[in-house]
């Protein structure tokens, strides 16, 4: 497993990471659906989604797997506590499993010392079966979710811009609307 430290509070990396998808690192993320959301008895919020993916697999692995279609779904549980400011994400592949397997699971949590940091932990699970390359393949998946670690970080990172900059657009309509009766009432003098 690998650790990453995000240079971002806790709250808003958990905000960014539950908005992440659609967004330009990650195209071959081209679908997401939510299929349940709850509150349980201790305020910890659990969601249960759907990810259509375009994978890239190499013609290779397409050809033993047997199939043209590159789409594969995953199904992705994540549980967001806030008392505890603990973030876990765990995704399996539910398409081609009798081929390959790949189970990951992201835990976010706040840097034990620094507050405005989170710490990232990323575990990667690949099982191949019944394929007689399968070291080929683990390697081929190995590098590939290593990659897709380094373009989580930029989106996660283009989701964070982009809620700042939502956040200064409402702040600054705010500060709008509320010169503009005073604006208008010295006018009327």
């Amino acid at each position: 497993y690998t650790k990453i430290e995000i240079h971002h509070p806790w709250e808003m990396v958990t905000k960014a990471a539950m908005q992440k998808y659609p967004n330009p690192m990650n195209p071959s993320v081209v679908g997401v659906d939510v299929l349940d959301r709850n509150v349980d008895q201790h305020g910890r919020l659990h969601s249960k989604r759907l990810l259509s993916t375009e994978w890239g697999l190499p013609s290779i692995v397409k050809s033993l797997i047997g199939n043209a279609r590159t789409y594969t779904y995953v199904q992705e549980h994540s549980v967001v506590d806030p008392k505890e400011k603990a973030f876990e994400l765990q995704s399996s592949n539910i398409t081609f499993t009798n081929m390959v397997s790949v189970d990951e699971k992201l835990t976010y949590k706040p840097h034990p010392e620094d507050p405005e940091k989170t710490i990232l932990t990323q575990e990667a699970i690949i099982s191949v079966k019944g394929v007689s390359l399968s070291s080929y393949l683990e390697g081929v998946m190995a590098s590939t979710i290593s990659a897709n670690a380094g373009k989580g970080r930029e989106a996660m990172e283009w989701v964070i811009r982009r809620l700042n900059a939502e956040i200064e657009e409402l702040a600054a309509t705010a500060r709008g609307t509320i010169r503009t009766p005073m604006a208008a009432a010295v006018t009327d003098k």
